[in-house]
């Protein structure tokens, strides 16, 4: 670990590649640059996170840890550099005082040239992500909508203000989920009449799987509170019976399909390198999160048409 204090971005750059000349590694395999916006709280799971998926996902990782306050402006930053097996580079700078509102002149100087640009805020994103200092120079914006008080308003300003290229970690948490009901849909299993999704208290994950059921089936689709962790259950009303899905433990699932013998099935809550690593394989448009937002309003709102 190569450590630089009350340094610039420039330093920054020229210390990479001169350890990359050190071990006679240029960075040449690196597919993206992973810009972390964050704060000290987070910034330890987060960036432990983006190492993990930079293993199947070669990139340079760049952690901008804002610590606002009355201090002078500095610029103290920590550089990993892996080898030819290694998760890439790793650059953690910590924006104290007034250049934490100027995390753009930080990163600008440290971006791989002619790579994609992913923005990633661990926490409480900006509310238009697109026309943020640092997300206007990605192709892709990831947040991540927390199951706090606030959660239902958040995705408001998420639908609000999407631009292509948008996406949410609490979206990505839905993928085991819609992959097990698509399958279980494609059975003879009749017409949907009816969607509902049990899921705990202020959880966005579950509401954002209720609006696509909503978007996609075309149904009345509810929403109702359990007591186990994240979504606990989802049943759709056929013509033909029930297709129910219910995870008590947050680990395995139970599947019933009219006409089936019930099953068991690994649905596990993932890791958050695992989310990230599913970010970070598409770099197009997710359309499909557009649609579960749009339908997240018509449930909470139907009289809005959008």
């Amino acid at each position: 670990m190569i450590t630089l204090t009350n340094t610039q971005a420039n330093e920054v750059a020229a210390s990479i590649n001169e350890e990359r000349r050190r071990m006679g590694s240029p960075a040449v395999g690196m597919v993206l640059t992973l810009l972390v916006i964050t704060d000290e709280l987070n910034q330890a799971d987060a960036l432990a996170a983006a190492s993990q998926a930079a293993r199947e996902h070669p990139m340079r990782v760049i952690g901008l840890i804002e610590r606002p306050g009355r201090e002078a402006a500095r610029l103290d930053a920590q550089v990993m550099v892996g080898g030819d097996d290694g998760p890439g580079e790793l650059i953690a700078c910590r924006l104290h005082g007034e250049l934490a509102k100027h995390a753009g002149s930080v990163a600008i100087p440290l971006l791989l040239s002619d790579t994609p640009v992913v923005a990633w805020w661990p926490s409480h994103g900006p509310r238009r992500p697109s026309s943020d200092h640092i997300g206007s120079h990605a192709q892709r914006r990831i947040t991540d909508t927390f199951a706090d008080a606030r959660y239902l308003e958040e995705l408001a300003a998420r639908l609000e203000n999407y631009a292509p290229g948008d996406t949410d970690l609490a979206w990505t948490r839905t993928t085991p989920w819609r992959s097990l009901l698509a399958a279980a849909l494609d059975q003879p299993v009749g017409k949907v009449i009816e969607a509902h999704v049990q899921v705990q208290s202020r959880n966005p994950s579950g509401v954002l799987l209720a609006g696509w059921l909503q978007q996609r089936l075309h149904v009345p689709t509810r929403i109702s509170h359990g007591k186990n962790p994240g979504i606990n259950k989802v049943v759709l009303a056929t013509t033909k019976g029930e297709v129910k899905i219910s995870r008590p433990d947050g680990r395995v699932a139970q599947l019933e399909v009219p006409g089936m013998p019930p099953s068991t099935v690994s649905l596990p809550r993932r890791t958050l390198a695992e989310l990230l690593a599913e970010e970070l394989r598409r770099l197009d448009s997710d359309e499909i999160y557009l649609q579960a937002l749009r339908g997240v309003q018509h449930i909470l709102h139907p009289e809005i048409k959008k």
